[in-house]
């Protein structure tokens, strides 16, 4: 009698083997025994509940369907779940074992590609093509490129990418992660946000299912984690992340990161997490220029087929300068406006939508004059400033120009460092105790917003 089950069972797999990708196959089937089969009751032998939620979820349609084939159309499942020193049953949902009559055909020897079966949670539209290149970005960019190409065997592992809301972090991770899906459909890439991360792992806690939760993310290819600076202060999250990160970094698979800031300025965040992040490249991305506002609303009017005349283009380019989303935004206001009214775009309507969806800032700043200003307005010279010396009012005058150009000016810390002649590190550091005082330092907020006044804020 089991001899008979084991064949039919090896039937059912061979036909899992050849309808789903190999990664898919052996992550989720491979393990999985027939153990029992009476009046019409198949039971199936698996390691965890984990797996039977995973399976239940992503593949009844396709297991129910090869159950049928092979067993009948009559057939029940139960999953036996093996628990220390026991095990529990659990039906399958029977009424969608027996509803389930669509979807692809079964077919023997030819696979399915991974990405239908495989949930990877990748935002399709955002890609390299419709990426638009430039300064701020082209080195995030660049790097972005050679990972897609060669994931967890270039320098770049991990690729973290900072920069403020809305400058294209997320469309870039995306892009990777859709570009290694179109070169290996094979591979188990996932993207997912911190905050999502932070329930599932709550769940596996609270339902003793943590080792199942680590199972299935040391299983993936290229892990995308979004917005990681919502992990901070989340002592297990971290914990688990740090083994998760440790064995796909061992196994030479590709991480990305994002945050709206760099791991230097990430706060609530264990060091041994902080120095991993800093392993690869940590590569900014900072508000869009001038150059690349003009060349992101040429490529959104092209792909529209939508003409606007240059004095309106440069009008918005000039005015909506926080970051990509902004731009688009705007973009879409007038083009709504201009088709539900059927009438032309002219400057005034494009001023009336600037001035709803932004703040407009009537003057922008160079480095230079922020340093010029806080020198004049706080009596210090320019070269105590940039001296190796930690007199309070040079410090204090340094952090408040740094917090300045950082505040007003697209520049990066980098570039913010060479006003002030310090590292990349010092600025990070230095901004994020700016970034504290101004919280609770009632002195300091009027002190800045004196400097602000005179620069004509």
């Amino acid at each position: 009698m089991q001899d008979n089950l084991n064949i039919l069972w090896g039937e059912c797999q061979q036909i899992l083997r050849d309808n789903l990708s190999q990664s898919a196959y052996q992550t989720w089937f491979a393990s999985v025994e027939a153990i029992q089969w009476e009046n019409n009751l198949l039971v199936l032998q698996v390691r965890s509940q984990f797996i039977v939620d995973y399976i239940e979820e992503n593949y009844l349609d396709i297991l129910s369907r090869v159950l049928r084939k092979v067993f009948g159309a009559n057939v029940r499942l139960e999953y036996r779940v093996l628990m220390a020193g026991s095990s529990v049953d659990i039906p399958s949902d029977t009424q969608k074992i027996h509803s389930t009559t669509t979807g692809t055909p079964l077919t023997q020897g030819t696979a399915f590609e991974a990405r239908n079966n495989w949930e990877t949670h990748l935002n399709t539209q955002y890609t390299f093509s419709n990426f638009v290149k430039g300064e701020p970005n082209k080195l995030a960019r660049a790097a972005a490129v050679e990972i897609a190409k060669n994931p967890g065997k270039t320098i770049f592992n991990p690729l973290f990418l900072f920069g403020g809301s809305g400058v294209g972090k997320t469309h870039l991770a995306n892009a990777i992660g859709n570009e290694v899906c179109a070169l290996n459909p094979n591979a188990r890439v996932l993207y997912v946000a911190a905050n999502t991360f932070k329930l599932q792992f709550q769940d596996a806690v609270n339902h003793n299912r943590v080792p199942d939760f680590l199972m299935f993310y040391q299983s993936i290819d290229v892990l995308i984690v979004d917005d990681i600076q919502y992990f901070a202060d989340l002592k297990g999250t971290q914990d688990t992340f740090f083994q998760i990160f440790n064995h796909l970094q061992q196994t030479h698979k590709q991480l990305i990161l994002t945050s709206d800031r760099s791991p230097m300025e990430l706060r609530g965040m264990q060091e041994r997490l902080l120095s991993r992040f800093k392993w690869g490249l940590a590569a900014e991305i900072t508000r869009p220029d001038y150059a690349l506002r003009k060349d992101i609303l040429a490529y959104r009017l092209h792909k529209d087929g939508i003409k606007l005349s240059e004095d309106i283009v440069e009008y918005i380019a000039t005015n909506v300068t926080e970051n990509v989303r902004d731009l688009e935004g705007v973009l879409a206001s007038l083009l709504a406006y201009a088709t539900l009214t059927d009438s032309p775009i002219d400057i005034t309507l494009a001023q009336t939508a600037v001035g709803r969806l932004v703040q407009l800032h009537p003057k922008t700043f160079d480095p230079k004059d922020i340093v010029d200003t806080v020198c004049q307005q706080m009596n210090v010279s320019e070269r105590i400033i940039t001296a190796r010396t930690r007199q309070r009012e040079a410090v204090r005058a340094r952090n408040i120009i740094m917090y300045l150009i950082k505040k007003y000016t697209d520049s990066s810390l980098a570039e913010i460092g060479k006003q002030v002649h310090r590292d990349h590190a010092t600025v990070a550091h230095s901004l994020a105790q700016m970034e504290d005082l101004m919280s609770y330092d009632a002195v300091l907020r009027q002190e800045v917003a004196t400097i602000e006044r005179a620069l004509g804020r």
